[in-house]
């Protein structure tokens, strides 16, 4: 045997609110457009992208400490609207699905 394994790395990402590394898939792609900050669920905008878990906790981190203006080297502060709105809306799709599997 070649001592080869078939399983695939799965690339991994550090993101930027709670700094702690997840796989790239647990993550949310975000990159800088024109001054604001758009959520890429796909990842296929094109440009520099930051990845955060896509929980409030997460994102309220990386802005208090200015972390996406920073990884996305931004020259100036960035509109965060957009990504709030996707954040919150992905947690509450979230949260009625699991309450869908908890009732019997």
């Amino acid at each position: 045997m070649s001592g080869r394994t078939r399983a695939r790395a799965c690339p991994e990402r550090t993101c930027v609110g709670c700094r702690q590394r997840a796989a790239k898939t647990e993550l949310l792609r975000v990159v800088a457009i024109e001054g604001e900050c758009a959520p890429d669920p796909r990842g296929t905008l094109p440009g520099r992208g930051a990845y955060v878990h896509p929980a409030q906790v997460c994102l309220d981190l990386g802005l208090r400490r200015r972390a996406f203006t920073r990884a996305l080297r931004a020259p100036g502060a960035l509109d965060t609207k957009a990504l709030r709105r996707y954040v919150e809306q992905t947690t509450v799709a979230e949260q009625v699905t699991v309450a869908e599997q908890a009732t019997p």
